[in-house]
């Protein structure tokens, strides 16, 4: 795989962002759920190099640094956080989908990478998942059908080991599914909950 473009964010403008949006959030200032990252920096800046400005990203409800690396201005992100949009951030320029049901995004990211084969298109389609969600049926049915019949589609599995706060091992009884070799999976420790920020806030 070739790097495509270099990435000018940092560790510390991700962190900052989110830190942004911590304290906006416990100050009332958000009033709908938010999904915070945080110990993956690393891993999506590298992953980043790799993805084209004109290429789909997907992504699921934390997906904050999905944004902003893929190029949509720290602002216009604030904006629809504090609008409610943290779990459902979105953008035609660059090319970004996120969604808070789970797998929701995989047949969407299926149909966008087989629409760009199928118009001669030579950008491809990112899809980026939880170690759960990458359990799951859809996952594999999607997988599947990319693979054999070719489409420009990566997966990518974030693995914190978390199913909203079970350990995902400890879900499917200790046991984890291999992971293929042409799908990228990196595994990181988070460092917020599942959603907010361990602080008790009213809306």
């Amino acid at each position: 795989m070739k790097k495509v473009r270099d990435i000018n964010i940092t560790v510390d403008d991700l962190k900052s962002f989110e830190e942004e949006v911590k304290v906006t959030y416990e100050a009332g200032g958000i009033k709908a759920p938010v999904h915070l990252a945080g110990g993956n920096e690393e891993n999506l800046i590298d992953i980043f190099q790799y993805v084209h400005q004109d290429d789909w990203v997907f992504a699921s409800w934390r997906n904050h640094y999905h944004a902003l690396l893929h190029g949509v201005p720290r602002d216009t992100l604030m904006d629809l956080v504090v609008r409610g949009k943290s779990m459902s951030v979105y953008s035609k320029k660059p090319k970004l989908y996120t969604s808070s049901i789970v797998g929701g995004i995989i047949p969407i990211a299926l149909g966008t990478a087989k629409a760009q084969k199928e118009s001669g298109s030579d950008r491809k389609t990112w899809c980026f998942v939880g170690d759960m969600t990458f359990e799951s049926g859809i996952f594999y049915e999607a997988y599947k059908y990319a693979k054999n019949f070719d489409l420009p589609l990566q997966f990518v599995v974030e693995d914190n080991n978390m199913s909203t706060n079970t350990p995902t091992d400890e879900t499917w009884g200790g046991v984890k599914r291999n992971i293929p070799d042409d799908v990228i999976y990196y595994k990181y420790e988070r460092e917020f909950p599942h959603h907010g920020t361990s602080n008790w806030v009213l809306f």
